[in-house]
């Protein structure tokens, strides 16, 4: 069994936060049970197996960012093996409430709802929402009002969709997918007029239609809010969330977030955000 993780905190404060560690973890309630992550040799990680670029699964093996980045938190916390599990944004939070999951690494934004049913910890990336079109329809959205008439992919559990129709009131039509790989398909099929959601999944889908010699797509440059990508964790398991922080910590200490994001979306146009993100705290 190993030993439990200290407190990760902002790259700045990282040394303080190294030094108050020892007083801090004898403190964590998950891990004075020995059911928290930290603790644990083998994790069970809830990743995507449909998001391009993000987390795919190809024959037997998954690829993409979010994958090597829950590789990476696997490493620098000192597991010994790692199972990954496929999750979809409608059962993620039950796998975590289950323990059917250790950790779920998937685009998973923090927001305050998400928080009354999981944990997080980091953010490891902060994406922004933004859009994917046709290209022949590129002139005619430019912006997330542009999207009023148009039918635009939904699929359930996201947060990208209500983003668009409630908090921007911009009254669209929703077409439903079952990921985010599924929008593709319709938007290429012409059975919806535009995917909405972070984006690093966008850059990923543009990527994956332009290997499969797809229609010419159109990634808007907009962005209309920020989606901080925790690593979601089962409430209650602070010493495990401090551990997951450390590891995010150390990842950014060498770099290996920003090659990763250059080898994964490195032929898209985005702007990516190089220094560690606020983390939110473990409660």
């Amino acid at each position: 069994m190993r030993t439990r993780g200290t407190r990760g905190l902002t790259f700045r404060a990282l040394a303080v936060g190294l030094a108050a560690s020892a007083a801090l973890t004898a403190c964590g309630v998950a891990g004075a049970s020995g059911s928290s992550v930290a603790t644990k040799d083998k994790l069970i990680i809830g990743v995507y197996a449909d998001q391009p670029g993000l987390g795919r699964l190809s024959g037997s093996t998954y690829q993409g960012f979010d994958i090597e980045i829950a590789k990476q938190i696997a490493k620098f916390m000192h597991v010994k093996t790692v199972e990954f599990k496929t999750i979809t944004a409608d059962n993620r939070e039950g796998k975590l409430q289950k323990g059917e999951v250790d950790l779920v690494v998937g685009s998973y934004s923090i927001t305050p709802d998400r928080k009354t049913k999981v944990s997080f910890a980091g953010p490891y990336y902060v994406a922004h929402q933004s859009i994917l079109v046709r290209a022949s329809d590129a002139a005619q959205v430019t912006d997330v009002h542009h999207l009023a008439g148009r039918r635009v992919c939904r699929v359930k559990k996201s947060v990208s969709f209500p983003r668009v129709q409630k908090e921007r009131g911009v009254p669209v039509v929703p077409v439903d997918a079952t990921g985010y790989n599924d929008c593709l398909t319709k938007l290429v099929a012409k059975q919806l007029d535009a995917v909405s959601t972070d984006d690093l999944i966008l850059a990923g889908l543009y990527a994956e239609n332009a290997r499969e010699g797809g229609p010419a797509l159109k990634l808007v440059k907009t962005s209309f809010s920020d989606e901080p990508y925790g690593v979601g964790i089962k409430q209650g398991d602070v010493d495990g969330c401090e551990a997951v922080n450390k590891a995010i910590t150390q990842m950014y200490q060498q770099n290996i977030p920003g090659r990763l994001l250059q080898v994964q979306f490195g032929s898209s146009d985005l702007d990516f955000t190089w220094t560690v993100p606020q983390f939110e705290g473990c409660e």
